[in-house]
């Protein structure tokens, strides 16, 4: 077992880090919020007084912070104080240039480094059934692998350094996409007089099947566990989509590729966080899909 030093204990790191405890390592956290830290101390957590006392000893590190930013500073701040050798595993959702720079700045350290997003929310992040998207070389993969497999039940090497982050964006643009979508055809088929089972049981054994139908359906009824069914508590808020849909948009214009429909898709995010509804789940974009119409 290892010696884990966990920076971030928010509403995903928090039961992240749990999770390894779980599973026998020695975890030592660090959030700057006081609730985080309470939460993360009742399941096993180890609370330290600073990030860089959190890291004394440490063999691994994981950060999992809310922007690029946020990484390299603490990265900065860190790198030059773990000892040789430590594994740097940063699983915030961060743009592709601060995870190439937070990966140069490691190596500067000559320490191992992987960035290792995560797609599966809060309910992915308590169960341990994440899905890690990681990039980085594959010495530093084949050592983050078994620490990552505590916390998630797929696990995928997508590349070099920042290849990790790229596949998250691009995931993330396709959900937005196609929650939009469904979202769309649900609102349709209410102005049409359809019912929502009826639509459902067509669309999820049809060509229109998709995981934002099958798994977060937008309205209530025919995915119980979706949050639909529970006034759209987030699993993922609209605002964390939005935020993936703007990484998306800095990519692709870096990049020289085209994404209309990615483009489309933070203007309806960005309108609906704007009306006041960051806070709750993506899927109830459904609700500016039907404002629109009015």
């Amino acid at each position: 077992m290892a010696n884990i030093a966990f920076i971030g204990l928010g509403n995903m790191g928090g039961p992240m880090a749990a999770n390894l405890v779980k599973a026998g390592h020695k975890v030592q956290g660090f959030d700057l919020v006081q609730a985080s830290k309470d939460a993360a101390k009742a399941d096993g957590v180890s609370i330290a007084a600073s990030a860089a006392d959190a890291v004394k000893n440490a063999e691994i590190v994981v950060t999992m912070l809310p922007a690029g930013k946020h990484v390299l500073s603490v990265w900065t701040e860190l790198v030059p104080l773990v000892g040789k050798n430590t594994l740097m595993i940063d699983c915030s959702t961060i743009d592709v240039e601060s995870a190439r720079h937070a990966h140069a700045h490691a190596k500067e350290h000559n320490l191992p480094s992987v960035d290792a997003p995560v797609s599966g929310g809060t309910v992915g992040a308590k169960n341990a059934t994440l899905t890690f998207m990681a990039g980085g070389d594959a010495k530093a993969f084949a050592d983050a692998k078994p620490i990552l497999e505590n916390m998630g039940k797929k696990i995928v090497h997508c590349g070099e350094a920042g290849a990790g982050q790229a596949a998250k964006i691009c995931n993330n643009m396709i959900l937005a996409i196609s929650m939009i979508g469904v979202s769309e055809a649900f609102a349709l088929g209410e102005k049409l007089g359809l019912s929502h089972q009826a639509l459902f049981d067509v669309a999820s054994t049809s060509s229109g099947q998709c995981w934002s139908l099958t798994t977060y359906c937008p309205v209530p009824g025919p995915v119980p566990t979706s949050p639909a069914n529970n006034d759209y508590k987030p699993g993922f808020a609209a605002a964390l989509m939005l935020k993936d849909l703007r990484l998306s948009q800095e990519a692709a214009k870096s990049a020289g590729a085209a994404t209309p429909l990615g483009a489309h898709a933070e203007s309806i995010y960005d309108a609906f966080e704007k009306a006041g509804h960051g806070g709750v789940d993506f899927s109830g974009i459904i609700k500016h899909v039907r404002h629109l119409a009015k």
